[in-house]
């Protein structure tokens, strides 16, 4: 599982002329899934994101994590981070999980994620989103965790 992670001021998620979602200063997780994602990296995956120590402290280190601040969570299912750029001009997407597999995994980072603490909004999976992000800072990291 990977997740492209960005610490923002404001997110949101828009479906055609609706806002899907959105959140305050927090993360931004973009969430891909290959085949051999079970739950068990889904809930490494959800505990990782809560915990990463990403936003500063009173001396502007970057010692606290969003469980520590209490922030906002915004999740997105993102099958292109599992694309192929290898070779020619066109990504092949074969290491990202097919739907069936891949939705109700990001269900379960989502449900770890609230039950670690964490408010959640999330995009929709399958639609077509506009995510529009403010970032906060330097800090666009991409996570993995081991099948």
């Amino acid at each position: 599982m990977r997740a492209l992670v960005q610490r923002v001021t404001s997110a949101s998620v828009h479906i055609g002329e609706e806002t899907a979602a959105a959140i305050g200063h927090g993360l931004c997780v973009f969430v891909g899934v290959t085949h051999s994602d079970g739950a068990g990296e889904a809930e490494r995956m959800a505990a990782r994101l809560w915990n990463l120590r990403i936003f500063q402290d009173a001396e502007g280190l970057t010692n606290l994590s969003a469980a520590d601040l209490g922030r906002e969570v915004l999740v997105v299912s993102q099958f292109t981070l599992y694309a192929d750029t290898v070779k020619g001009r066109r990504p092949s997407f074969i290491h990202a999980a097919p739907p069936e597999h891949a939705e109700p995994l990001i269900d379960v980072v989502v449900a770890a994620l609230r039950d670690l603490g964490a408010t959640v909004a999330t995009g929709r999976f399958r639609a077509s989103m506009r995510v529009e992000l403010v970032n906060d800072g330097p800090f666009t990291l991409l996570l993995e965790t081991g099948a």
